[in-house]
């Protein structure tokens, strides 16, 4: 992890379709310097590319986009992944578990409590799935015990 980055003009939601038939993140530039998203940069080794590709799905919903950043004073141009206008669905809400997987994530890194409350603010939806949602939900109280003992 390099550190938390703060990116003025743009805006998250949770308009990915999923496979699943919830929203998903994702981010886009609305030229509204009071819009605000807040993430994780990370560095990694190259050869791991493969995977982290596969695991978010580009290709499947998401494109690859370079992006600029400052952290620190430093100018970062990292690539992020973006929905693809044909997976975008502004009528979808999060499953419970995945926006309280962001919400946590958000938690961890320390992000600023007004941004991890307007997570909490964001209407979700319960996972008529019971068995996904029961799995991602010990998912999530293992994280909420491991943000106890880090924040």
């Amino acid at each position: 992890m390099i550190g938390v980055v703060k990116a003025e003009g743009r805006k998250l939601t949770f308009s990915k379709r999923s496979k699943d038939l919830s929203g998903k993140c994702n981010f886009y530039e609305s030229n509204n310097p009071e819009d605000v998203v807040y993430g994780v940069l990370y560095e990694f080794d190259s050869s791991d590319k493969k995977n982290l590709d596969s695991a978010e799905g580009k290709g499947y919903g998401y494109n690859e986009q370079v992006v600029s950043f400052e952290l620190n004073g430093k100018a970062y141009n990292p690539f992020t992944y973006i929905a693809d206008a044909k997976h975008l669905d502004s009528s979808l809400a999060p499953y419970e578990w995945y926006k309280q997987f962001v919400v946590e994530g958000a938690k961890y890194h320390s992000m600023p409590d007004e941004y991890v409350a307007l997570l909490e603010s964001i209407s979700a939806i319960s996972d008529p799935d019971v068995k996904r949602n029961t799995e991602n939900m010990a998912r999530l109280s293992a994280m909420k015990e491991v943000n106890k003992r880090v924040n």
